[in-house]
């Protein structure tokens, strides 16, 4: 799925690094939205937290602010400590996944092998 050229390969021209980096962020587009919908269904119908709220709080987990809505029922508050865990996992990821390309490019065009000019 995420090939990458060898080290002793030169390094692709930039169109396909900047595909590289469409994909990636398409991708973590993607694995947010859905970790944000995990988030919003939650608050909502475990926390009874109502749509708009659940949206806000969902969201600011995700980002790593924090919670702005008080939950009263412990299967909320469970429902809320496994997900701002969850959060910080998947912020982490996408981290990674955004900056793979870029780290990579920067470190193969440190291994390239310089031709030898005699």
């Amino acid at each position: 799925m995420f090939t990458f050229e060898h080290k002793s390969r030169p390094l692709v021209a930039a169109r396909i690094f900047y595909r590289r980096i469409l994909k990636n962020l398409f991708i973590a587009t993607f694995i947010l939205s859905i970790c944000l919908l995990i988030g919003i269904l939650g608050y909502h119908y475990i926390a009874h937290i109502v749509w708009i709220d659940a949206i806000h709080n969902a969201s600011m987990i995700l980002s790593g602010m924090g919670p702005v809505v008080e939950i009263k029922n412990t299967a909320g508050k469970l429902f809320s400590s496994a997900y701002a865990l969850f959060s910080g996992v998947a912020f982490i990821t996408n981290i990674g996944l955004l900056l793979a390309p870029v780290a990579h490019r920067l470190f193969h065009s440190l291994h390239v092998e310089c031709e030898k000019v005699e």
